[in-house]
Order: C-alpha cells, then sequence, then structure tokens
C-alpha cells in the first residue's frame, strides 16, 4: 500500500493504523526524533532507530510510519510476542552525536515506560545503544560484554540466506545456490554478511554499492563482479537481492527486472504493496516478503528481551524462515494473490485472534 502524507496528522495516524507517535526535540543537544508506536497487540513494540539526512520533516514521519507498520507484521509472523514500533533522528551535519546526545534520546524512550524498546537500525550502532541504555533498559541490541546480543544483522542476513534457498527450492527444486546469480545491490553490515554466507555456497554474486569503502572490504574477501549501482537492478541474474532502501521495486524498476526471484533484506521494497506486488507476479517474478525475511534481527532482540540471551536459541527461531516463506509462496497460488498480501495476511491474522483473546502484554 502507496500512502502519501496528508496535512492532517491524525488522518496519517488512522491511515497506517497507529497507536501513538511521540516527537522528540531537545533544544541542547538537537536532537530531533519521532518514536512511532504502530500496534502492542501481541507485546511492547521493537524497532530499531534510524539516523537519516530527511529532505524534510513529512519524509521522516512517513518513514517511520512505514517502518513501524512493518515491525508489528515482522513480529507477528515470526511468532513472537512482540509489537510493532520504530523511530527516526533527523540528521543535522551541525549536531554532534555524542554521548549526552544519545543519553537524551534514552530519556526520550524511558518515558514510554516500555510500549517501545529501541534498537539498531542504519546510522546506529551498539556503541549508541550502550549510550541509550544508560538512561532507560528499554533497549535491546546491547553489546555482548552487557550482556546484549551485540550487532544483529548477521541474524538478519542469515534470514534473508535462507529464503533465498527456499526461493530457489520451489523454483527448480534444489535449496543449492551453487552457481546461482546474485545480485546484491547493498553491502552495508547486513550486505557483507550474506554474502558471507552466499560465498561459501560457491554463489556467482554481482555487488554494488554507492559507498566506496563497502566495496573495498567485500572485494577484498570476495571474487565478486562490482556493478554500477544504477544497473544492479537491471542486470540478468538469478535472484535480485536489495539490501539498500526500500522502495526500489516500483512502477519504473519492474519492467526492467531480469531475475527470477527479489529476495533482500532491505524494508519496504515494494513502493506500493498491492500494485507493484501484482505487477510482480504478473511478470513471473517470485518475490519474498520483506518484513517476513529480514526478521532475524528482531527475533535476536526478542531473544535479549526474553532475559538469559542465547545466539542458539536465535538461529532456532529464525530457521522458521525457510519454512515460512514455503508456506506464504503456497497461499499466494491457492489464493491468487500477491505474496506480500499473503504474507500480510498471515501476520494480520495472528494479531485478530489475540485480540479476540483480550491479549495483554
Amino acid at each position: 500500500m502507496s500512502i502519501e502524507i496528508q496535512s492532517n496528522l491524525f488522518e496519517n495516524i488512522a491511515t497506517f493504523e497507529h497507536e501513538q507517535i511521540v516527537h522528540c526535540y531537545c533544544k541542547d543537544t538537537g536532537l530531533k526524533a519521532i518514536i512511532a508506536v504502530h500496534d502492542t497487540t501481541l507485546g511492547p513494540s521493537l524497532g530499531g532507530t534510524r539516523v537519516w539526512n530527511y529532505t524534510h520533516e513529512a519524509e521522516a514521519l512517513n518513514d517511520v510510519l512505514r517502518l513501524s507498520r512493518g515491525m508489528t507484521y515482522k513480529s507477528s509472523i515470526s511468532g513472537i510476542n512482540l509489537g510493532g514500533g520504530k523511530a527516526v533522528i533527523i540528521a543535522d551535519e551541525n549536531v554532534k552525536r555524542d554521548e549526552f546526545f544519545w543519553r537524551r534520546y534514552g530519556k526520550f524512550v524511558d518515558k514510554l515506560s516500555g510500549k517501545y524498546i529501541t534498537a539498531e537500525d542504519v546510522g546506529t550502532s551498539t556503541k549508541e545503544i550502550e549510550y541509550i541504555s544508560l538512561e532507560t533498559k528499554h533497549v535491546s541490541g546491547k553489546p555482548v560484554f552487557l550482556g546484549g546480543g551485540g550487532d544483529p544483522s548477521p541474524f538478519t542476513a542469515y534470514g534473508v540466506y535462507l529464503a533465498m534457498k527456499a526461493s530457489w527450492k520451489k523454483i527448480t527444486g534444489s535449496e543449492s545456490l551453487q552457481n546461482v546469480h546474485i545480485a546484491v545491490q547493498g553491502t552495508g553490515h547486513v550486505g557483507q554478511y550474506l554474502i558471507d554466507l552466499l560465498a561459501k555456497e560457491n554463489a556467482k554474486i554481482s555487488i554494488a554499492d554507492i559507498n566506496a569503502q563497502n566495496i573495498a572490504l567485500v572485494t577484498s574477501k570476495h571474487n565478486v563482479q562490482v556493478v554500477d549501482p544504477n544497473e544492479i537492478a537491471k542486470m540478468e541474474c538469478d535472484i535480485y537481492a536489495p539490501c539498500a532502501l526500500g522502495a526500489t521495486v516500483n512502477s519504473a524498476s519492474i519492467d526492467q527486472l531480469k531475475c527470477k526471484v527479489i529476495c533482500g533484506a532491505a524494508n519496504n521494497q515494494l513502493k506500493d504493496e498491492l500494485l507493484d506486488g501484482n505487477a510482480v507476479m504478473q511478470r513471473g517474478i517470485l518475490y519474498a516478503p520483506d518484513f517476513l525475511i529480514n526478521a532475524g534481527g528482531v527475533i535476536n532482540c526478542y531473544s535479549e528481551v526474553l532475559g538469559n540471551y542465547s545466539k542458539e536459541q536465535t538461529m532456532s527461531l529464525t530457521d522458521m524462515i525457510y519454512n515460512r516463506v514455503l508456506e506464504i509462496y503456497l497461499k499466494s497460488e491457492i489464493e491468487k494473490i500477491n505474496t506480500q498480501q499473503a504474507a500480510i495476511s498471515i501476520a494480520k491474522e495472528r494479531i485478530e485472534k489475540a485480540k479476540n483473546l483480550n491479549a495483554k502484554w
């Protein structure tokens, strides 16, 4: 679903069905943030804090609304007892994001009394999480030395990798990715871990990124083809893996795709869930719903929230992505709906059942 920002804030909340939007401002530190709590039926909302250079505040609001809604579905379809939330911080080159900046942000998170649990996202790392945790216990993704799960990127990548194997099995009957040509758009933390897994399977890998340092890190370890960022989505390949920002699968790009599968780590890959999801299906391209396959990170955070963090527990919970992907493909075929619709339907069904039980976290 593509939703344009309305002039009335409450219209936006009603359209996305959010529970609460919090605007955070601190004159002393220059902090400007928006926290969005989408749904807490299954549990407290959890989602990372993203730092981004938005062109205007309405863009930041649109981003946090879409991302937090996706987190609700991500937790639900993963079978974990969390709701969906997200936060964005508007980047400003004149603002120093030091310890005091992040501690001030932590105080805002703490004022929500556990309704929102924050974690890492684009522009944040375990170091920022460490600072935030000085002011609130409602945080996940803490450094290992503080008893946390650390960087969730490896688990996110692992889930995407499992989805690729399931998708390839759906098409060919084999889950082996040996010699399968995979085009990875975006080689940040998740993209790099994903490439490590693909290289172990001897996949044929093409990569693209606007960050030359990321490209250098990957090429220093693996034999990959480097492609212009503007061309990676158009190249002929077996699997196209968007691992950067969202909305890259849209009305302008779909006709140019030359892949059999879209399976990547980015959030909100479809600009319009219905129209673009249908267009991909009509092209005969298999789309692995992003909010399911990139759920390894939130599953890792959930393991930490439960207490007594265990990497083995996280891996075990993440393993379910493989079978759930196949389940969604089957549901899509039987009901003649696109795979994104099929996945959202499963996620919503679990939430509605919890509402009917008057479940409370």
